[in-house]
């Protein structure tokens, strides 16, 4: 594949989650324009409508734009009709370039919503880029979030095992390199932090940072799937949660690549770094 010449604005999908927000944060760091595609875009003069279960909005979405950034929201397991049109309906606009935010093991297991998506891709004329991230280290601040401030623990089903948390800033980052640089198109990057921590060790950096005990609670899948449930996540959501926190006990997420460390300017954040950056979110 050739790098195509960049015409921005770009098309950013999740622009209200963590890692899409960083995204446009990213972009508009290097002065690329960054179009936040948001379900309803009210308030943001940038903004545009876009939602995955209204094709509707695909085409006024991309009007304009040169590039596309895509993550698939954790409700969506059906990419056909969401994700994979959405790229159909970019690819007729004459948008080439597409970095698609992916998973560690998409390669391997064709049957995760993630595999199908990259299928697609690169079996379209698109100039892609396929970022395969890790544990991400926001989950602290996000689905950890509540167990953290009211119960004073990290309450997930992970066992002994380890996780290489990736900063979501740092995969940001990388992706707005793979906008703004050549030698992107047809690369796909395994993402990870810079070591592996169980989540004893998790709790421990987070007791030194707060000032106040954390600890490491081990739940069985049972009631770590009760305590979901009673949260109001829905079902299939809860479940995917589940096992993907299961696999840690088998090593899925512990292994560090060296990838992110090449692409990145600085080296990569650690997790101690994060939760110094963002203590306020526990306190």
């Amino acid at each position: 594949m050739t790098d195509p010449i960049l015409v921005d604005p770009i098309l950013v999908t999740g622009a209200t989650g963590n890692v899409g927000r960083a995204v446009v944060h990213a972009l508009r760091a290097r002065g690329l324009r960054a179009r936040p595609g948001l379900r309803d875009p009210t308030g943001d003069p940038e903004a545009v409508a876009l939602d995955f279960l209204r094709p509707d909005t695909f085409a006024p979405a991309l009007t304009g734009a040169g590039g596309l950034f895509l993550l698939r929201p954790p409700p969506i397991s059906d990419v056909k009709p969401t994700l994979n049109a959405l790229i159909d309906v970019a690819l007729s606009m004459g948008v080439r370039r597409i970095v698609f935010l992916s998973v560690i093991g998409a390669d391997t297991r064709g049957y995760i919503p993630h595999a199908k998506v990259e299928k697609h891709l690169a079996q379209s004329t698109a100039e892609w880029t396929f970022l395969r991230a890790g544990f991400f280290a926001q989950n602290l601040g996000d689905a950890y979030r509540p167990d953290l401030r009211e119960h004073g623990e990290l309450f997930v089903p992970a066992g002994a095992g380890r996780a290489a948390f990736v900063d979501v800033r740092d995969i940001a980052e990388v992706a707005a390199r793979a906008f703004a640089e050549p030698g992107h198109a047809g690369a796909a990057y395994t993402l990870t932090g810079p070591e592996a921590l169980g989540f004893d060790e998790v709790a421990a950096l987070l007791t030194k940072a707060l000032g106040r005990d954390i600890r490491y609670a081990r739940p069985g899948v049972l009631r770590y799937l009760w305590r979901l449930r009673r949260r109001g996540l829905p079902r299939a959501q809860a479940l995917v949660q589940a096992v993907l926190h299961v696999g840690l006990r088998y090593g899925q997420a512990e292994a560090v690549d060296p990838t992110l460390a090449r692409l990145l300017d600085h080296p990569p954040r650690t997790l101690e770094r994060y939760i110094a950056d963002h203590l306020e979110l526990w306190r």
